[in-house]
Parts: structure tokens; C-alpha cells; sequence
């Protein structure tokens, strides 16, 4: 089975202060609960493939979200690890840095700006912006981007330093990691699972492209269908919130996180703003 492939159209209206006060999303693709489970698929609503970009943390007072189910000709698709969130967190948290950047504006205070209904969220902004170092100056061809996000009943921030190479290859050398996940029984277990998950996203932020020739899919093992190597791991700081809330999600969190996180700061350390997936190193060359 493959992981849905998604079409974006993504809008917003500011005030005067650059912020935003009317938001549009509306995308495009394959609908898995349709299939798996009709029951769930209501009206046109997927509440899997809406997930993350319905429930934003942001204080935006006026927010459209549609979603078109299009399903491609001959090509099953199915859960990949984080789902819904897995494309609409990239979506959401990327054109949250582009707004920043129009309104001239350092992208974490941007955010901590439109969290004032949700502290959860605020802390674990200021927390994994604080542990990562944010703001401190770093090499030529390196950055910082964040991310932000509300899924599976969990707040998570995530800060991650890239360096970009002048052939266009990214390295992710660090990634900081507030979780708030509400109660927690086994951290070991949370932080293991945050380790896990951004291994899996850069990997397919970096390399995850199937491609069919003839029918046939063109990669066979992992020497064409890359994934991060041991001595391309970044090191990874996991910093929970300890609290009495209700448990949320922790599986499929960190995957959805870590991408926006990554291409936040490709754009930081290069100034090139990337609004599809995977990455391509061609659009990254420079000399």
C-alpha cells in the first residue's frame, strides 16, 4: 500500500500588525477511511485526512478547511505513520513561517503570539525554543526552523538544526523536542517514541518518493528507497511537561512535527522556501 498523495491551496487575511485573521485550506486526495471503513466517512468529511488541520492551537477568529476526496487511478493507498497530521501539520506549519516572514517577524514569537487560548501549547513553544537555543547565530548554510502542532491529544514543539551543503544536500545535525502529553507512565517510553518518529519523518522528508515505470515500482530495496542511516542520525533531546492532564498520543506525533520543522529551517539557512515533498537538492544548489 502507498501513502496518500495531497494538493494544497492555502490562504490567509492579515491585519495590520501582519497576523492572521481569516484563514482558507482546502486540499485534495485519497481518502483511506472511505475504504477501510465507510461508517467513518460521512458527508465527504475523513476525519482522519481533516485531522491537523481542523483543531489548530492558533487563535485565528476565522477558519475554512475543505477537503475533495480524488482518488488516484490503480494506486491503493493507505495509514502511513501519523496520517492525517502527516501532511496537513507540513502544510499548516510551513505557510505559518511564510506568514512570519511577511510580516517581518521572527517565527516563534509569531506563533507565541496566536496561542493565547491554549497554554499547553504556548509552553511547549517556549520550551523547545529555549532548549534548542533559538535565536543564538549559527554557521553560513545553517539553521533553525519550529514547528508547532495539537494532534492526538497532544501539544509537541519541535526545533531542528539543519546545515545545507552547496550541492544542495541537507544535514539534520540537532532536533529539540518539547512534548506536553498529559500524564505519562513511562517517559522512556515517550522519548523513545519521539526518537523513533523523527527518524521516520526526515527520512521522508529527505528521500520517501515511490516512483512506477511500466507499472512496476522502481525502487526495491533500501539502497533506492532511502531511509536515515546511523551516521546521518541527528541528535535528539526529547523535554516532556510533567502534568495531571488526560493522556494523549504519542506513536505518530513526532512524525508529523519533524517535517515543517526541517524545511523551516532549510529556508532559515538558505533562503529557499520548499512547498512540496521530498526534498529535491536541485532546488538547493547554489554556489
Amino acid at each position: 500500500m502507498y501513502r496518500p498523495y495531497f494538493y494544497d491551496r492555502i490562504s490567509a487575511g492579515l491585519d495590520e500588525a501582519g497576523m492572521p485573521v481569516a484563514w482558507n485550506h482546502r486540499f485534495a486526495g485519497s481518502s483511506i477511511l472511505a475504504r477501510w471503513l465507510p461508517p467513518a466517512f460521512n458527508n465527504g468529511l475523513d476525519p482522519d485526512t481533516t485531522d491537523g488541520a481542523i483543531n489548530l492551537p492558533y487563535a485565528i477568529p476565522n477558519l475554512r478547511v475543505e477537503y475533495l476526496r480524488i482518488e488516484p487511478p490503480g494506486i491503493p493507498t493507505a495509514f502511513w505513520r501519523s496520517v492525517g497530521p502527516s501532511h496537513n501539520v507540513f502544510v499548516i506549519e510551513s505557510f505559518m513561517d511564510e506568514l512570519a516572514a511577511t510580516a517581518k517577524k521572527d517565527p516563534v514569537d509569531y506563533r507565541r503570539a496566536l496561542l493565547v487560548k491554549t497554554p499547553r501549547a504556548k509552553a511547549v513553544l517556549e520550551l523547545a525554543g529555549e532548549k534548542a537555543g533559538w535565536g543564538r547565530p549559527l554557521p553560513s548554510g545553517s539553521g533553525r526552523g519550529v514547528s508547532l502542532q495539537f494532534v492526538f491529544g497532544t501539544y509537541m514543539a519541535q526545533v531542528a538544526e539543519v546545515e545545507v551543503s552547496k550541492d544542495g544536500e541537507v544535514r539534520v545535525r540537532r532536533v529539540v523536542c518539547a512534548v506536553d502529553c498529559g500524564s505519562v507512565v513511562n517517559p522512556d517510553t515517550v522519548r523513545a517514541q519521539i526518537q523513533g518518529a523523527v527518524i521516520f519523518g526526515i527520512s521522508a522528508a529527505l528521500f520517501g518518493r515511490i516512483t512506477l515505470k511500466d507499472g512496476r515500482v522502481e525502487q526495491t530495496n533500501f539502497h533506492t528507497y532511502r531511509v536515515l542511516r546511523m551516521n546521518e542520525a541527528p541528535a535528539i533531546e526529547v523535554h516532556i511537561v510533567e502534568n495531571t492532564e488526560p493522556p494523549g498520543g504519542m506513536g505518530e506525533a513526532g512524525t508529523s512535527a519533524i517535517v515543517p520543522a526541517v524545511t523551516n529551517a532549510i529556508f532559515a539557512a538558505t533562503g529557499t522556501r520548499l512547498r512540496k515533498l521530498p526534498v529535491d537538492p536541485a532546488d538547493l544548489k547554489h554556489t
